[in-house]
């Protein structure tokens, strides 16, 4: 394993460090338990608690800020959070409009989410985020995993409790937006968990696993590497079977890295989903390409498409000044 790295005990806490003082004028670092806050929070507003394992980095940290998140609970690495830290960033974020956690559909970020509500003395609640349309059958009953979708919701819902949106509120436009966001990635090589010192799982020099997961979980199937045209194709078709857009709907368009795929091939597949799309009479209004939700060093990518309506649209466009994003403001 070769990685920039001192020890593994210290690996998160000296990463956390690096990312607080490097955005000093966006975040606050807090130890004991380990969380993260906006440096500037708005008084009155429903504050925006998110987390994960770490790994998948600018998710969450880089979201903290104006317009998206108010706190956020980085575990280990692909290791979820403890309650104790998702308690503590909740109270310390609350300003007395209450708190939404934005929980991706983990088993372990659930329970632990799940815990730490119950054990708050602040008016909470939680919205699942599972947009990865990858599992089938049996496993598609055991719930869609939280993937780049997790990005939208942050954005939207943050927009909107910025603006004074109630928690109420929030909570059923995140329903809305679990039937309007879906996602499904392809990776062309393993992540390598730094605990771990060795690749998650192995592909031979031609093969790539269709449907990945974030921490490197199977997907639909381990296939052998086609033309990009051909993977594009696959992806959308999942994602659209899933959203049932008609012609003239608006959508927005995501292709996300996961960490180790070079910019010039996500735009490359993001012309091609755009090849998939346009002929179906389906407008893409707006869009992002890069690497927003990764998987530490895996080469691959996923493709997320939202239907837009008009709220969302105008919750996507609002001013955001956080690390990873930045517009209007």
């Amino acid at each position: 394993m070769k990685k920039f790295i001192n020890s593994v005990d210290h690996f998160l806490e000296e990463s956390l460090r690096g990312f607080a003082a490097a955005h000093a004028d966006l975040v606050e670092l807090h130890l004991h338990p380990t969380f993260l806050t906006r440096r500037h929070p708005a008084a009155g507003k429903v504050a925006l608690v998110s987390g994960g394992g770490s790994g998948h980095e600018p998710l969450h940290s880089g979201f903290l800020g104006y317009g998206m998140l108010d706190a956020v609970c980085p575990g280990q690495v692909f290791t979820s959070p403890t309650p104790d830290q998702m308690l503590k960033a909740g109270e310390t974020a609350d300003s007395g409009a209450g708190v939404l956690f934005i929980v991706k559909n983990y088993s372990g970020d659930i329970m632990n989410f799940e815990m730490a509500a119950e054990l708050a003395d602040f008016k909470c609640a939680s919205v699942i985020v599972q947009d990865d349309v990858a599992l089938q059958g049996s496993a598609h009953a055991t719930g869609r995993r939280g993937v780049m979708g997790t990005v939208i919701y942050e954005k939207v819902l943050g927009a909107l409790a910025e603006e004074g949106a109630s928690l109420e509120t929030l909570v059923g436009v995140a329903q809305r937006l679990e039937a309007r966001v879906a996602s499904m990635g392809v990776a062309l090589s393993s992540c390598t968990v730094p605990a771990a010192g060795r690749p998650t799982f192995t592909l031979e020099d031609d093969q790539i696993e269709v449907g990945v997961g974030i921490h490197g979980e199977a997907g639909r199937r381990r296939d052998v590497l086609r033309p990009a045209r051909e993977l594009v194709q696959e992806l959308m078709e999942a994602v659209l079977n899933e959203l049932r857009p008609v012609a003239g709907d608006e959508l927005l368009l995501i292709v996300n890295g996961m960490g180790g795929t070079p910019l010039a091939e996500l735009y490359l597949l993001y012309h091609e989903a755009r090849q998939v799309l346009e002929p179906l009479g389906l407008r893409v209004e707006r869009s992002l390409v890069g690497n927003y939700t990764t998987a530490l060093d895996m080469a691959g990518a996923s493709l997320t498409v939202c239907l837009l309506d008009d709220e969302i649209r105008r919750a996507w466009d609002a001013p955001v000044h956080t690390a990873a994003l930045r517009w209007g403001r």
